[in-house]
């Protein structure tokens, strides 16, 4: 990388040794880890040669080893305007990763493996913007095809296993796990097995498989969160706080983990913390309507009832079998006194638990 960007310096300034020698001591702070005055330098080359794209994709990388994210993205957007080089934009999709713009990194991301269809990185950070965002069938369809081509990849099987159990393919995902476990007891068979136990309602096992995978590996991505989800589903709702709180540590646009800690202070009417989590969820995945309707139930509390009327006409209009938000919204209305209106909601409400009701004991009834 030095040396073509040294030829390339060469090339457009006709300078003996000037450039070249900016350059080296750079590229040489950047691997020492002096980012600052790597950064000083290749913001003063670009002042003077800015169509040099690998130059500022070296810019680029140090911003985003220092997390100044948004700077590294325009950095590596302006780079891949003069040269389009997937591995540039395989950087800008990190950088986006690493913002939580999800679905930027997803779009970029695509653009690299469209390029580069064998490349692993790509292939296993867009499954894994797509398990954060909860499009589990779309890893699927990702790595179900090219499964055979990474028998012995970790990361590419772990991701697979994730996205099978959390759509509710435990068959499938049980084979996942069976290989798993053939290389020894580990976290990541251990949280696989308790998100298949959560599926399956088996709360107090999923508890105890999420808490061995605590103590096997606690760095392992949405250990916490799904301890914390496990805690409270069976009433232990102040350790759950500390699980989310622990996730959001290390991982602070884990989902499961905002929307939950959200709810938890929601209940105890600590809606300015709740809110703050409760918005940064929805940042992770934008118009969830279960991060709506808490954010709907705390106006609602606030008094805020135009607000909530608002926010809850919108969320039934687009997710209409959604049942809290139907009778959270018949409250609004008979607080209103808008009686017509509120029975109207509740009335959709009974239909729709009945069916669901149908449904549930449809699916309990053995097989004949």
């Amino acid at each position: 990388m030095y040396r073509v960007l040294a030829v390339i310096l060469c090339a457009v300034c006709c300078v003996a040794q000037s450039p070249q020698e900016l350059l080296k001591q750079a590229v040489t702070a950047q691997q020492s880890g002096r980012l600052d005055d790597a950064i000083q330098i290749y913001q003063g080359l670009l002042a003077k040669y800015p169509n040099i794209a690998l130059l500022r994709s070296n810019l680029g990388a140090a911003l985003a080893s220092k997390g100044r994210y948004a700077e590294a993205i325009t950095e590596y957007n302006r780079a891949l305007k003069t040269d389009p080089n997937p591995e540039v934009r395989l950087n800008l999709a990190l950088a986006y990763y690493k913002a939580g713009d999800l679905d930027n990194a997803i779009a970029a991301l695509k653009q690299v493996h469209a390029e580069r269809p064998s490349n692993l990185q790509a292939i296993t950070l867009l499954a894994d913007c797509y398990l954060k965002l909860g499009q589990n069938k779309q890893v699927v369809a990702l790595l179900t095809p090219v499964e055979q081509q990474y028998p012995n990849e970790a990361s590419f099987t772990y991701l697979l296993g994730t996205a099978l159990v959390r759509d509710g393919q435990t068959a499938k995902g049980q084979v996942i796990i069976d290989k798993i476990l053939r290389q020894g007891d580990s976290a990541e068979a251990r949280l696989l097995m308790g998100t298949t136990k959560y599926m399956i309602a088996d709360f107090s096992g999923a508890r105890d498989d999420f808490q061995k995978a605590v103590e096997l590996k606690p760095d392992l991505p949405d250990v916490f969160a799904y301890y914390g989800l496990a805690l409270m589903t069976t009433g232990d709702q102040a350790n759950a706080k500390i699980a989310f709180e622990r996730e959001l540590k290390s991982n602070p646009n884990n989902f499961e983990a905002n929307l939950n800690l959200g709810a938890l202070l929601r209940h105890d009417e600590d809606y300015d913390q709740a809110l703050k989590y409760l918005h940064h969820a929805l940042i992770v995945r934008p118009a969830d309507p279960g991060v709506r309707y808490q954010i709907a139930s705390i106006e609602l509390s606030q008094g805020k009832i135009q607000d909530a009327e608002r926010d809850l006409e919108k969320l039934v209009r687009d997710s209409p079998d959604f049942l809290e938000a139907h009778v959270t919204l018949a409250t609004v209305y008979f607080r209103e006194k808008r009686k017509e209106d509120g029975d109207r909601e509740r009335a959709i409400f009974a239909k729709l638990n009945a069916e669901r009701q149908a449904k549930n004991e449809i699916a309990a009834k053995p097989a004949q």
